[in-house]
C-alpha cells in the first residue's frame, strides 16, 4: 500500500439533498422490501416491528452519527480514519476488518441486485400478467439456471461500476436524487391500491398487533439486531466514507441519524403496507420466507386491477432501493482502494468491482452459499465491524470529545451529553450481550456453523491485524494521529 499523506483536494458532495438521498439510498435497499417484510412475517408481526424500531432508534441512530462523524473529521475512509485516530501499523488493520466485511456483503448482496433486474424486466415485458404465469416455476427456472444468476450478477456489478465511474458527485448523487424518490412513490402507489382491497385490513392488523409473548424470546431481539444493522447499513463504513465527502459545514446529526432513521423506517413500513394487504387480501401465507417478494408476489399481480402497472411500479421502484444501496456499499471500498494504492479512480473502480463480482459468483449459482454467507457475515462479521468502529469513538477518541468538536458543529440539531454513554457502553454492551446470547442458544443445535462463524471472524481479524502491521512497520502515530483523547 502506498503512503497516502499527499493527495488531490477530496471530493465533496454538491448538496445537502444530494448528501441525504445518498445516505436515504444506502440504508433502503433489500433490507427493507425484500427482508423486512418476511423477517416480520417469520417473526411473529408487531412484536417484531417494535423491537426493531426500538433497536434502530437506541443502536443505530446514534451509531450511525458516531461512524459519519468519524469519516468526516478524519476526512479520509476506513482505512485512513483508523490511522487517523491509531497511528500507522497493526491498528490499521482493525479498518481493514470493516472493509473485508463489507466487500463481503456487497458479494452476496449484488446477486440479489442481479434478481431485481431480473425481475423489473420481466414486469416491464408483462410477464406477470401472461395467461397461466406459474410465479414459483418462474422462480425456480431462474434461480436453477447459472447462466441467468451469474449473468444478471455481472450486470449489477456493471451498472453499480459505469456509476461508480463518475464519483461521489457526478455518480452516486446524480443517480440517487432521482432514484429515491421514485422509489417512495412507487411504494406509496402500491399501497395505496392495496390497501382498496377486500382483506387488506387483516394485513395491517397482523403486522401491527404485537404478541408480546415474543418480544420474550430471545431470537426476536437478535433477529431484529441483525435486521437494524443491515437496513441500516451501521458498521458497514458506508455512513462513515460519506461523512468523509462531508464538508466542514454539514450536519452530520441531521443527515446522518435522525433523517436516515426516519426515512429508513418509512420506507420499511411502506414495503409493509404494500406487502402484507397484498398478502392477506389473496390468502396467502404472509411467513414464506425470502420466497415472499419474487414467489408471492408475482402471484397477486395478474389478479389485481391494472397488474401489469403495478407489477412494474414495485419492481422497478425495488430496482432502484437495491441499485442505490449497492453504489453506497461498493463505494466503502473503492474510497479506500484509492486513498491506499496508487490506482486512480478508474482503477479502484476496476479492481473493486472485479474482486466483488468474483467472489459473489458462488452465492450466485448456490442459494446454500448465499446463505452461508448471510450467516457468517450478517450474525458475526457485521456486528464486528461495528463494534470496532463505535469502540474507536466511543474509547479511542472520546464522544464528548468529538461531540463538541465535529458532531455539533454547525447542526440544527444539538446532541447532549446523553450521547456520550450510549456510545461508550450503551451500544457495545447491548450488541455484545445479543452477540453471546446467540451464540450460546445455537451453538447446541448449529455448532458447525457457529464455530465456523466465530472461528472466521476471529481469523478475519488476526489475519487483518498481522496484514497491516507488516505493510506499515511499527504503529508509531503519524501527523494526522490528532483526534485520539480522553473525555
Amino acid at each position: 500500500m502506498a503512503d497516502t499523506d499527499a493527495r488531490t483536494v477530496r471530493e465533496q458532495w454538491g448538496s445537502r439533498f444530494g448528501f441525504l438521498m445518498a445516505m436515504m439510498g444506502a440504508m433502503v435497499g433489500a433490507g427493507n422490501i425484500w427482508r423486512l417484510p418476511y423477517i416480520t412475517g417469520e417473526n411473529g408481526g408487531g412484536a417484531f416491528l417494535l423491537a426493531y424500531i426500538l433497536l434502530l432508534f437506541v443502536i443505530a441512530v446514534p451509531g450511525l452519527m458516531a461512524e459519519s462523524v468519524l469519516g468526516r473529521f478524519t476526512n479520509q475512509g476506513v482505512i485512513g480514519s483508523f490511522r487517523s485516530v491509531f497511528g500507522r501499523g497493526r491498528a490499521e488493520g482493525l479498518g481493514l476488518v470493516v472493509v473485508l466485511v463489507n466487500v463481503a456483503l456487497m458479494s452476496y448482496y449484488a446477486p440479489i441486485i442481479g434478481w431485481t433486474i431480473y425481475y423489473a424486466a420481466n414486469s416491464l415485458l408483462l410477464r406477470f400478467s401472461q395467461p397461466g404465469f406459474a410465479s414459483e416455476a418462474f422462480w425456480n427456472a431462474f434461480s436453477s439456471s447459472p447462466a441467468l444468476t451469474v449473468g444478471m450478477h455481472t450486470l449489477a456489478m456493471g451498472l453499480v461500476g459505469g456509476v461508480l465511474l463518475f464519483g461521489v458527485k457526478d455518480g452516486i448523487e446524480r443517480v440517487v436524487k432521482w432514484m429515491i424518490p421514485l422509489l417512495v412513490l412507487a411504494l406509496a402507489a402500491v399501497a395505496a391500491v392495496g390497501l382498496t382491497l377486500e382483506g387488506a385490513m387483516e394485513g395491517l392488523a397482523f403486522a401491527f398487533t404485537p404478541e408480546w409473548a415474543a418480544l420474550t424470546r430471545g431470537s426476536t431481539w437478535i433477529t431484529a439486531l441483525g435486521q437494524a444493522l443491515f437496513s441500516t447499513g451501521l458498521g458497514w463504513g458506508i455512513a462513515l466514507t460519506f461523512g468523509s465527502y462531508l464538508s466542514k459545514n454539514d450536519d452530520v446529526p441531521l443527515g446522518a441519524g435522525l433523517f436516515t432513521a426516519v426515512g429508513n423506517t418509512s420506507v420499511g413500513l411502506l414495503a409493509i403496507f404494500a406487502v402484507f394487504p397484498l398478502v392477506f387480501a389473496f390468502g396467502l401465507e404472509p411467513s414464506e420466507g425470502s420466497q415472499l417478494t419474487f414467489v408471492t408476489l408475482p402471484q397477486v399481480f395478474p389478479q389485481m386491477p391494472a397488474g401489469p402497472f403495478w407489477a412494474i411500479a414495485f419492481f422497478v421502484g425495488f430496482l432502484f432501493a437495491t441499485i442505490s444501496t449497492g453504489l453506497a456499499v461498493t463505494e466503502v471500498a473503492v474510497t479506500t482502494v484509492e486513498e491506499e494504492t496508487r490506482l486512480g479512480r478508474s482503477g479502484a473502480v476496476g479492481a473493486t468491482v472485479g474482486v466483488i463480482w468474483l467472489l459473489g459468483v458462488p452465492s450466485a449459482i448456490s442459494s446454500e452459499v448465499f446463505g452461508t454467507m448471510d450467516f457468517m457475515f450478517g450474525n458475526f462479521g457485521l456486528p464486528l465491524a461495528t463494534l470496532l468502529i463505535v469502540l474507536t469513538v466511543g474509547w479511542k477518541v472520546g464522544p464528548e470529545r468529538i461531540r463538541v468538536l465535529a458532531l455539533n458543529r454547525n447542526s440544527d440539531v444539538h446532541i447532549g451529553r446523553w450521547w456520550n454513554p450510549v456510545i461508550k457502553y450503551a451500544i457495545p454492551a447491548i450488541m455484545s450481550f445479543i452477540i453471546v446470547y446467540y451464540v450460546i442458544t445455537n451453538v447446541a443445535s448449529s455448532f458447525a456453523r457457529t464455530a465456523g462463524g466465530l472461528a472466521l471472524m476471529a481469523g478475519l481479524l488476526i489475519v487483518a491485524v498481522i496484514a497491516m502491521e507488516t505493510l506499515r512497520g511499527g504503529g508509531e502515530p503519524t501527523e494526522t494521529d490528532t483526534i485520539a483523547g480522553d473525555d
